[in-house]
C-alpha cells in the first residue's frame, strides 16, 4: 500500500529559517543587505538607461551606500569578510553595484584627487545619518554630537557653499545646543522634530547649490 500525502501531515508544515529571534534577526540582517544592493544594481542601470536624472541619481546612490555600510556592519563577520563572499554565496549578479561600492561615491560625483568631490559625498552621508537616527528615535547628546560636528566642519571646507549659506547657520546653531548639554541628556520631542526639519531644508538648499553649480 502506498504512502499518500493525506497520510503525511508534515509535508503540509510550514519550513521556519529560523527556530529563535537570534536566528530571525540574522536572517532579517541579511535580508536588508541583499535588497539595499540589488536596489543600487537597479539604480545604476536605470542611471545608463538616462530613466533618473543626474540629481535624483546622485541623491538616491549617496544614500544607499550610507544604508549599505550600516547593513553590511550587521552581518560582518567570519561568514562574510567582505561583501564579494555575500554577493559569490548568493549568487547576486550586480556588478554595478559592486563598482559603487568600492568606489564609494556616485558616479556622477568625480574623483579629482581635490576636496571638493569627497566634502560633497561626506555632507550627503552625514545629513543622511543623522536624519536617520532623529527617525530612529536616536536623540542623546552623545550620539548625534559627532555628525553634526563633522557635517559643520565639511560645510565649513566646502568652497562653492557660500559663506551665507543657510544650512550652515542651522547646523551651526544645533552644534551649539548639544555643546551645552550632558553626553547623557536627550533632546526632547520637539526639538527634535524641530532639528530633523532643519536638516531636510538644509539638506534641500545645499541639493540646489550643487544643481545650480552644475
Amino acid at each position: 500500500m502506498s504512502i499518500t500525502q493525506e497520510n503525511r501531515p508534515e509535508l503540509y508544515e510550514e519550513v521556519k529559517l529560523y527556530h529563535n529571534s537570534r536566528e530571525r534577526e540574522k536572517y532579517d540582517n541579511l535580508a536588508d543587505l541583499y535588497a539595499v544592493i540589488n536596489t543600487l544594481q537597479q539604480l545604476e542601470k536605470a542611471y545608463i538607461r538616462d530613466c533618473v536624472t543626474p540629481k535624483e541619481y546622485t541623491g538616491a546612490c549617496s544614500k544607499l551606500l550610507v544604508q549599505y555600510k550600516a547593513a553590511f556592519r550587521q552581518v560582518k563577520g567570519d561568514e562574510f569578510p567582505n561583501i564579494d563572499t555575500f554577493v559569490k554565496k548568493y549568487r547576486l549578479d550586480c556588478p554595478a553595484a559592486l563598482e559603487r561600492i568600492k568606489e564609494d561615491r556616485p558616479i556622477t560625483i568625480k574623483d579629482d584627487k581635490g576636496n571638493t568631490s569627497k566634502c560633497i559625498a561626506d555632507i550627503v552621508s552625514l545629513f543622511i545619518t543623522i536624519m536617520d537616527k532623529l527617525r530612529l528615535d536616536i536623540r542623546a547628546m552623545d550620539d548625534l554630537h559627532p555628525e553634526l560636528r563633522d557635517l559643520v566642519d565639511t560645510m565649513n571646507r566646502l568652497s562653492i557653499l557660500p559663506s551665507d549659506f543657510e544650512g550652515k547657520q542651522k547646523v551651526g546653531e544645533w552644534l551649539a545646543t548639544l555643546n551645552s548639554m550632558q553626553a547623557s541628556d536627550e533632546l526632547s520631542e520637539s526639538q527634535v522634530r524641530q532639528l530633523l526639519f532643519d536638516l531636510e531644508s538644509s539638506y534641500a538648499a545645499f541639493n540646489k547649490v550643487l544643481h545650480n553649480a552644475s
